[in-house]
């Protein structure tokens, strides 16, 4: 994949090109390239970190986690237990929140079956 920019990134990504640039303001993304225009161009490792970004976030990793884990990354492999230890941490946060979500689905279940056995009763009258 070359290099691209900031507008097809967005559309690859899904996010809005303020997104990346808030992300870059805050260190979130760090060394981003500009080409002879000055616009942003992202390399085919540019775009795997943000879609790691993008996994973190949809798994409800805070901002503040994010920047520290992606501050020890550029610190380079001499970070890798903290890194991993972090990782085993969001791993059990997205472990509890699955199991919050299956005992909500099957509480929710629960309802549309009685509902559905109400309507027989009515129906059935």
């Amino acid at each position: 994949m070359a290099d691209i920019e900031i507008s097809d990134v967005s559309k690859l990504m899904k996010l809005n090109s303020s997104t990346l640039r808030y992300y870059e303001s805050i260190g979130l993304i760090t060394d981003i390239k500009r080409n002879a225009s000055g616009k942003r161009i992202y390399s085919e490792e540019d775009i795997k970190w943000i879609e790691m970004i993008g996994r973190l976030r949809e798994t409800g990793m805070n901002i503040n986690k994010m920047k520290k884990y992606a501050q020890l990354r550029k610190m380079g492999d001499s970070t890798i237990t903290e890194r991993k230890n972090i990782m085993k941490e969001h791993l059990e946060f997205i472990e509890n929140k699955i199991e919050e979500l299956s005992k909500s689905r099957d509480y929710v279940a629960k309802k549309v079956e009685i509902y559905t056995e109400m309507e027989g009763k009515m129906n059935g009258r």
